[in-house]
């Protein structure tokens, strides 16, 4: 391990941290180093003085739709839920990348406007939503972006509008690398409150029946493939329960892996190929991963 100890005002280096501690499967080895920033100015410089010392950098954000291997990450590790700010300015709303999208969500809908009702149960963060083009309930990220604000791995910083970001299903060019999300702003359309709190109460009550929410996991695993449905195709291919250590495919919703209990990021993976595997055996379909797998191997 590198010796790695930038001199930035107020922000704090962790050294061999465990990412156990900061994804949602609760999964996951330690950071070589890791950082915390609470603003652009110590983003942009501690990104510029890691890339001038030559470390590898890793950006995350709210980790919920992640898996980090049990190896862990080399280099430093920066996290962006510091970010938190969220602006209202008549129709459009702008965040910081570290924001819950649910937070963005409740702001808009808080303020009559309506285009995020889609995000109201989505546990990532901003940074994470532009990354992934997040989505659910027939809307997405791409559907109500302005542009992106975003800081090169090089300290410099520029705007990205909808049509530079590349929007795709799950995808982005911020996948793209060495950009880290600062701040999205949001367009959106006037509306009543009260509709618009009705269609999120709607769309939340369905997570909640069809979803695992009451245990640990990485989110929706796999990507939906061309006119087929990943968690039907499990279902049908008797993957349901089917377990690795502690992670298992839920019974409540076959396109969720949950840590039942002292799972592993290797489990997880475990777990992951054998469904692709049996699926593509039973269906002859392919299952890609939604949920991004990094780290050391």
């Amino acid at each position: 391990m590198n010796n790695f100890n930038p001199k930035i005002k107020d922000l704090t280096i962790k050294t061999n941290e465990p990412l156990s501690n900061y994804t949602f499967t609760k999964t996951g080895g330690n950071a070589d180093y890791l950082a915390l920033p609470d603003n652009e100015e110590q983003l942009s410089q501690l990104l510029a003085v890691a890339n001038d010392s030559g470390i590898a950098i890793t950006v995350l954000g709210n980790s919920s739709n992640l898996i980090v291997s049990d190896q862990g990450i080399r280099g430093l590790t920066v996290i962006l839920t510091h970010l938190t700010a969220i602006k209202v300015s008549g129709n459009n709303i702008s965040a910081e990348a570290g924001a819950a999208l649910i937070d963005v969500a409740i702001a808009a809908q808080e303020h009559g406007l309506s285009g995020l009702e889609f995000a109201a149960g989505i546990p990532g963060s901003v940074g994470g939503a532009v990354y992934m083009n997040a989505g659910a309930y027939g809307g997405q990220t791409a559907d109500v972006i302005n542009y992106a604000k975003v800081v090169g791995f090089d300290g410099d910083v520029k705007t990205l509008t909808n049509s530079d970001l590349e929007f795709d299903y799950r995808h982005s060019v911020i996948q793209n690398g060495h950009n880290a999300v600062l701040a999205a702003e949001f367009e959106l359309t006037p509306g009543d409150p009260n509709l618009i709190l009705a269609k999120m109460d709607h769309f939340n009550a369905l997570r909640a029946s069809k979803q695992p929410l009451e245990l640990p996991s990485c989110g929706s695993v796999f990507k939906r493939p061309k006119d087929h449905f990943a968690g039907k195709l499990i279902h049908d291919a008797g993957l349901q329960g089917y377990r690795f250590g502690g992670a298992e495919v839920s019974t409540k919703h076959a396109g969720f892996i949950v840590n039942v209990g002292g799972a592993t990021a290797t489990d997880y993976i475990n777990v992951i190929r054998h469904v692709q595997e049996t699926v593509y055996q039973n269906s002859g379909i392919h299952l890609e991963t939604e949920v991004k797998i990094i780290g050391a191997k």
